[in-house]
């Protein structure tokens, strides 16, 4: 399994940004390898400072779980099989829309992580990023 590299992390980030351009709201996007470690990170202009952390630890999350953190917090609430995961791993866990895996060759090397918007803006201007990955 290779896991990304900062070429391709960065065109990953441009597919997104480009997408975060196309809707109109500024982001943070962060890409992350095999073992969950940052590759690289952009914070667009305008986008929230907050947001940093959330996008670094939403693509952490999926990588550490190898699904979409929407997934994810679909299944983490009250009564689901994955309640309270989100206070694992120190708190880095995060459970809405915005970390989608990227995939090669149908393995799990890394992931991206998107904050800024609304999660489904989140989600899209993510699944832009990972869509060149495959």
């Amino acid at each position: 399994m290779t896991s990304p590299t900062l070429a391709e992390a960065r065109a990953i980030i441009a597919a997104a940004e480009k997408r975060s351009e196309e809707i109109g709201q500024p982001m943070n996007i962060a890409v992350v390898d095999a073992g969950g470690n940052l590759v690289s990170h952009a914070r667009m202009d305008g986008a929230w400072i907050g947001g940093i952390d959330i996008s670094i630890n939403k693509a952490f999350t999926s990588r550490a779980f190898d699904i979409q953190t929407k997934d994810l917090g679909d299944n983490s609430q009250p009564g689901n099989q994955y309640y309270g995961i989100h206070a694992s791993n120190e708190g880095k866990i995060i459970i809405f829309a915005g970390g989608v895996p990227l995939t090669r060759d149908g393995d799990v090397i890394g992931a991206v992580g998107v904050s800024g918007g609304s999660g489904e803006q989140d989600q899209t201007v993510a699944e832009a990023g990972a869509s060149i990955s495959s």
